[in-house]
C-alpha cells in the first residue's frame, strides 16, 4: 500500500478516564484505526481499455500531418491562367454531341406523331397546323410586329402600341436575314425582304403620327390628354403601352 493510501491512525493517549480512573494501555489494532476518506481526484482518470480514451483525445494536440485540409475556395476568373479560360470557353462551345442531339431529336419526333396521333383521333374533322416552313417564321414574327404596332385595333377603337416589342420583332428579322445571307431560295430572300421593308415604314408612320400629337398637345395648354407620346380620346390615334 503506498503512502497515499495508508489510513489516518488516531491513538488516544490519555492516562486517565473521563471518571478519574486510571486507564489501562490499549494497544492499536487495524481495526481501531479510523482511516479518514481520501480527497477526490483532481485529475480525470482513464477510461477502461474498451472504451473512449476521452483525457488522451482531449489532451493531445493534433499534428501537422493530422490537421484537416481546410476547404480550398473556389478561383475566380481573375486567378485562372489563360489556357484554363481557354479551355472553359471550348467547354460552353462544345455544346451537345451528335448522338446526344440525335437522340433528343428522335424522342421529340416521336412524342410529335403521338400528339398528332392524339389530336386526330379526338378532332377527326377539325384543322391541324401544317409542318413548319421557313415562310411560316417570317410571317409569325411579321404578324407579332403588325400587332405591336397597333393592327390589330377594330374600327372606332383606340389602337394601343407597343414600340419597343415592335422594335424588337423588326429586329428579330433582321439578325434572321443577316444569319441566312446566301442560304435562303429567291423567294424566301423576297419575302423576307418585303416584311423588313413594310415593317419599318408601319414603324416609321406611327412615331411620326406620335409625334405629331405629341407637338399639338404641347400647343394646346389645358387641352385633356396622356403624355408627350400619348393617345387622345377613343379613336383620336394610336396609344403607346409599355
Amino acid at each position: 500500500m503506498s503512502e497515499k493510501e495508508k489510513p489516518f491512525i488516531v491513538n488516544d493517549r490519555r492516562k486517565f478516564t473521563l471518571e478519574g480512573e486510571l486507564r489501562e494501555p490499549v494497544e492499536h489494532t487495524e481495526e481501531t484505526a479510523k482511516p479518514t476518506p481520501e480527497p477526490p481526484a483532481t485529475t480525470p482518470t482513464k477510461e477502461p481499455a474498451a472504451g473512449p480514451r476521452v483525457v488522451e483525445f482531449a489532451s493531445k494536440a493534433p499534428a501537422a500531418s493530422e490537421a484537416p485540409a481546410e476547404p480550398q475556395a473556389a478561383a475566380s476568373d481573375d486567378d485562372l491562367t489563360d489556357e484554363e479560360r481557354e479551355e472553359e470557353r471550348a467547354i460552353l462551345a462544345s455544346g451537345p454531341t451528335e448522338e446526344e442531339v440525335a437522340q433528343s431529336l428522335q424522342a421529340y419526333q416521336a412524342t410529335v406523331d403521338r400528339l398528332d396521333t392524339v389530336m386526330r383521333a379526338t378532332n377527326p374533322g377539325g384543322e391541324h397546323l401544317p409542318p413548319m416552313s421557313f415562310d411560316r417564321v417570317v410571317q409569325s414574327v411579321y404578324m407579332t410586329a403588325m400587332m405591336q404596332l397597333g393592327a390589330g385595333a377594330q374600327p372606332g377603337e383606340q389602337a394601343r402600341v407597343d414600340l419597343m416589342g415592335s422594335r424588337q420583332s423588326i429586329d428579330m428579322l433582321a439578325i434572321l436575314a443577316e444569319k441566312t445571307k446566301g442560304n435562303l431560295s429567291e423567294p424566301e430572300s423576297k419575302l423576307l425582304e418585303s416584311a423588313l421593308f413594310e415593317l419599318r415604314m408601319a414603324f416609321l408612320e406611327i412615331t411620326q403620327v406620335l409625334a405629331r400629337q405629341a407637338a399639338a398637345k404641347q400647343g394646346a395648354p389645358g387641352k385633356p390628354g396622356g403624355g408627350p407620346l400619348g393617345g387622345g380620346p377613343l379613336g383620336s390615334g394610336p396609344k403607346i403601352v409599355s
